[in-house]
C-alpha cells in the first residue's frame, strides 16, 4: 500500500510537472515564433519604406532631368529666336537714296555699319545687295541706276572689313517696287538698297 501511495504520489507530481514544462517550451517556441514574425515583418516593412523612397528619388532625379531639358530647350529656342529676330532685322532694314542718285547718306551709312558689324560676328553668312529704283525713267536707266546703288552699299561694306565674295548685288531697277502708289511718299520708299541673307 505504501508503495502504491508512492506511485500515486509521484504520477501525482510528475504528470502535472510534465504538463508545466511542456506548456511552458509551447509558450517559449511560440514566443520565437512570434519574435521571428515581428523580425520578418520589420524587415518587410523596412524593405517597403527603402523602395518607397528609392521610388520616390527615382522619381524627383527624373523631374529634375526633364526639367534640365525643358530649361536647355527653352534656351534653344529663345537663342534661335533672337537669331532669326536678328537676321530679319539685317533684311528689312534698307537703305535709301535720294532722286537719281547713288551716293550713299549718313543715315545709309550708319545702317550699313551695322550691317557690317551684325556680318562681323556672323562670318558664314552671304549677303545680297539688291538695287532699287522708283518708276520715273526707263527700264534700262533705272536697271543701271539701281546698279550703282547697290555697288555703291557693296563697295562701302567692302570698306568696312566685309570680304567681296560675302557680298553680291543685283539691280530690279523700278521692277519691284517697296510701295505701288504712285506719289512722292512712295517714290521715297522705291528707291533703296535691300539685303536679302543667303
Amino acid at each position: 500500500m505504501k508503495k502504491k501511495l508512492w506511485i500515486w504520489l509521484s504520477l501525482s507530481l510528475v504528470i502535472p510537472g510534465l504538463m508545466i514544462v511542456t506548456s511552458c517550451a509551447k509558450k517559449t517556441v511560440k514566443a520565437d515564433l512570434d519574435l521571428a514574425q515581428t523580425q520578418e515583418d520589420e524587415a518587410a516593412k523596412l524593405a517597403a519604406e527603402k523602395a518607397k523612397l528609392a521610388a520616390e528619388k527615382a522619381k524627383q532625379e527624373e523631374i529634375a532631368r526633364q526639367r534640365a531639358l525643358d530649361e536647355k530647350r527653352r534656351k534653344e529656342e529663345a537663342a534661335m529666336r533672337k537669331i532669326t529676330a536678328a537676321r530679319n532685322l539685317f533684311m528689312n532694314e534698307n537703305i535709301y537714296f535720294d532722286f537719281d542718285r547713288s551716293d550713299l547718306k549718313p543715315e545709309a551709312q550708319e545702317v550699313l555699319k551695322r550691317k557690317a558689324e551684325w556680318l562681323r560676328k556672323n562670318h558664314s553668312e552671304s549677303v545680297i545687295i539688291e538695287g532699287h529704283c522708283d518708276e520715273r525713267g526707263t527700264n534700262e536707266y533705272n536697271l543701271a541706276l539701281g546698279d550703282r546703288r547697290a555697288q555703291s552699299a557693296r563697295n562701302f561694306l567692302n570698306d568696312l572689313g566685309i570680304k567681296e565674295s560675302r557680298l553680291t548685288t543685283i539691280s530690279y531697277g523700278e521692277e519691284r517696287p517697296a510701295d505701288p502708289r504712285q506719289n512722292e511718299t512712295a517714290w521715297s520708299k522705291n528707291r533703296r538698297g535691300h539685303f536679302v541673307l543667303e
